[in-house]
Parts: structure tokens; C-alpha cells; sequence
């Protein structure tokens, strides 16, 4: 794996505009990541030695058809940053923009990896003392059995090789967690993952976040639906927090005192810690921070991207796909693109 990371990042389609994400790309070329930056040049402002501007102004981060709009738009700033990693001028991809752009352009360039049925979209949610991987958190909304089989093997590597934890307990997502409960897909993945191991069964939507899963595995619907809720719930609740802690003199008094305690915990539930969610299942590797962060969470995405490399995540994903029988045999009928939702 190379020593200098080439990280090409899609700067259109985020909340705070191109120049937010121009100043992550210069916080993570301080730390030593070469970037490579598509984006409106007259938005992008000065850049530093590590930093190269490649002048990119189309956006299609808001098209209502991504597919049709990567096929129709070649000269866009995502089209543009993916080709550059096909191409090997650079290693990873981080789009800011829009998630179906990204999958789809990464989908119809990288491909799918050998093997692979679908790429599913994976995101690290914060939860305090038991942070656990989630997927597929949208990209696909209809999956089959053999889908979220390879999610879970997919997902289990992620977190060895970029997060650090041995032997992930994986878990799928259900109403029940006898073997039995949920769908028919999700009964029947239960069947095919039971002794496989760190395969811990089902796990209730209560259950999410309560430590007994490393790994969390469901249909893009489910998935996004589950994500959501636990994003706005934590804004709500640490906004009346915040809240009751200014609504009388007693309560700033004792905002004080929890002040410390309580700006911990923000930055363990900050989702820009994690670095937003990572395309996998291709043959290259992806990274899509989420729209509203700002520049210390681009330049957190940069650096998850850079470690995806050094550590090869997308070889050692296929590894284990390969040694747990669940890649797709050539006679398999090849899933289409995706949906997102």
C-alpha cells in the first residue's frame, strides 16, 4: 500500500459550500495527506503545498435521477473525482456532496468488487463507551438474504481493519431477536450467518447502541430509517439539555458544574468523528461525510479515506468475503444499481 495517499475529494454539494471543504482538505494535507480537490477554483480560496485545485464546477449533488446524471454530466466534479481514482491519480474518494451521486458514480467506475452483490453504504455511529458499525444505512432499500450475508462479513472487516476491534460481534436488525422474527430475508440471512463466528443473532431497534453488537446489519430502509432516528433523538435531547441548563439561575448554576462532563459527551455523540459513511463492496473505496459537516469533519474524512488504503480495507474485505463462502458464484444473476433512500 502507498506510504503518500492520493485522496480525491468531490468539494460541490455541501451545506457550507465549496470553501468549507477546501479548508478540511488543508487541515488534512497538514497531516500529511495529499488531496486532490474538484471544485468551483473561484470558490476554493488559496490552498497549501498538499492541495491541488482542479477547476470543477458543475455539481450534480442535487439531481433528482443520480444515475441518469452521471451518465449525462461527465465534466461534474463527482464524475471527474472518481475517474481520477480509476485512473490512479489518486487512491480514495471523498465526496461531500450528494450520497446517490457518489454510489452512483462509484458503481458505474470502480465496479463492483468480484464477487460482490451489492455495495452498502456503512456508517460508525457514535454511541458513547460502544460506538458500532451500521449497514447498509441507505443504499439499498429491497435486498436479498445472500445481500445482508455479505454485509455482515463486509462490516465485521471494516471494524478490524480500520476501528481496531477484534473478533466484532455482528448482529442483524429485526423486531425480534429469536431467529424466527422479521422478514423473510432477514430469517433466512439469520440461517445462513448462524455459527459463522462473532455472529451474535438479532437485535431489537431498543437494543441499538447498548454495547451487545459491534456490527449492526440491515436493509438500506430499515438501516436509514434506524440512523435517522438515533441522529435526531440525540439533537433533541442534547438540545433541551442545553436548554434546561439555561432556563434559571439554578440551572446555569449547574451547567457550570456539568459543563465539562457534558462537552465530552458532545464530542463522543459529534457523527464528525467518525468521518461519515464508507462505500463498501467496490473496487476502490469510497467515503461520504455527511453534507452539514464542516472543515474538521471533511478533514476527518480524508483521514478515514487515507487509512482505508494504508490498510486495505477493500482486500481485506474481499479476504474475508472469499474465506466465509460468501462471494456470489459467476452463475448468480449481477445486481443493477442500487436504490437509495
Amino acid at each position: 500500500m502507498p506510504e503518500q495517499v492520493t485522496v480525491a475529494v468531490d468539494a460541490n454539494g455541501a451545506d457550507k459550500g465549496p470553501a468549507e471543504v477546501a479548508r478540511g482538505a488543508a487541515l488534512a494535507a497538514a497531516a500529511g495527506t495529499r488531496v486532490l480537490l474538484f471544485g468551483p477554483a473561484a470558490e476554493l480560496g488559496e490552498v497549501p503545498a498538499g492541495v491541488e485545485i482542479v477547476d470543477a464546477p458543475l455539481s450534480i449533488a442535487k439531481a433528482a435521477d443520480p444515475a441518469r446524471a452521471v451518465r449525462g454530466n461527465p465534466g461534474a466534479s463527482i464524475v471527474q473525482a472518481v475517474e481520477a481514482v480509476t485512473a490512479g491519480r489518486a487512491d480514495v474518494l471523498v465526496s461531500g456532496g450528494s450520497t446517490g451521486a457518489a454510489l452512483a458514480a462509484s458503481l458505474f467506475s470502480f465496479k463492483r468488487a468480484r464477487g460482490v452483490h451489492r455495495p452498502a453504504l456503512a456508517v460508525v455511529v457514535p454511541v458513547p463507551g460502544s460506538p458500532f458499525l451500521l449497514l447498509d444505512a441507505g443504499a439499498n432499500v429491497e435486498v436479498r438474504p445472500e445481500h445482508l450475508v455479505q454485509f455482515a462479513h463486509m462490516g465485521a472487516a471494516f471494524m478490524e481493519v480500520v476501528m481496531g476491534v477484534e473478533r466484532p460481534r455482528v448482529a442483524l436488525l429485526s423486531n425480534g431477536e429469536e431467529a424466527t422474527k422479521g422478514p423473510e430475508h432477514v430469517v433466512a440471512a439469520h440461517a445462513a450467518l448462524q455459527g459463522h463466528p462473532g455472529f451474535v443473532g438479532n437485535v431489537e431497534g431498543f437494543a441499538i447502541g447498548s454495547g451487545v453488537a459491534d456490527v449492526i446489519v440491515a436493509d438500506g430502509f430499515a438501516g436509514n430509517v434506524a440512523l435517522k432516528v438515533m441522529e435526531g433523538t440525540s439533537s433533541v435531547l442534547l438540545g433541551a439539555v442545553r436548554g434546561a441548563a439555561t432556563s434559571s439561575l439554578r440551572g446555569r448554576l449547574g451547567g457550570l458544574l456539568l459543563r465539562p462532563a457534558l462537552r465530552g459527551l458532545r464530542d463522543e455523540l459529534d457523527p464528525e468523528q467518525a468521518g461519515g459513511a464508507v462505500l463498501l463492496g467496490l473496487r476502490r473505496l469510497g467515503v461520504v461525510p455527511h453534507g452539514s459537516f464542516g472543515a474538521r469533519g471533511f478533514a476527518r474524512a480524508i483521514e478515514v479515506a487515507a487509512r482505508g488504503v494504508r490498510e486495505d480495507v477493500v482486500g481485506r474485505t474481499h479476504e474475508r468475503l472469499a474465506a466465509a463462502g460468501a462471494l456470489r458464484r459467476p452463475s448468480e444473476r449481477a445486481a443493477s444499481v442500487p436504490e437509495q433512500s
